[in-house]
């Protein structure tokens, strides 16, 4: 599958992150996020594992309890159902892939 880039598809979550669905297959799925400083995602899990890269900003990221501060070039892998929480220190850019798909993203 190809999917040539879109502005008109970018969807608001909540006050200060919004997401934009890059692509998916049978099993994964890319997604953009847009981060905004104070911007918080509070605890929470899903099946889909998750793997993060973030692309510019700083968040703080809290794994299963443990929070880590994370710059532009660090990445992440989650495994699916533990709990996670994001906290933005500045405007940040993200980029998930989520397997399976993240078909409520959809």
């Amino acid at each position: 599958m190809i999917s040539k880039k879109k502005h008109d598809d970018i969807v608001q979550m909540r006050e200060g992150i919004s997401r934009q669905n890059l692509v998916n297959g049978d099993h994964t799925h890319l997604v953009k996020f847009f981060v905004e400083k104070r911007a918080t995602m509070p605890t929470h899990s899903h099946k889909e594992e998750q793997t993060g890269y973030l692309i510019k900003g700083r968040i703080i990221m809290t794994i299963d309890g443990v929070d880590h501060e994370l710059g532009a070039g660090d990445s992440w892998s989650i495994k699916g159902h533990i709990p996670h929480s994001v906290s933005v220190i500045e405007d940040s850019v993200i980029l998930d892939v989520f397997s399976p798909v993240r078909t409520e993203f959809l």
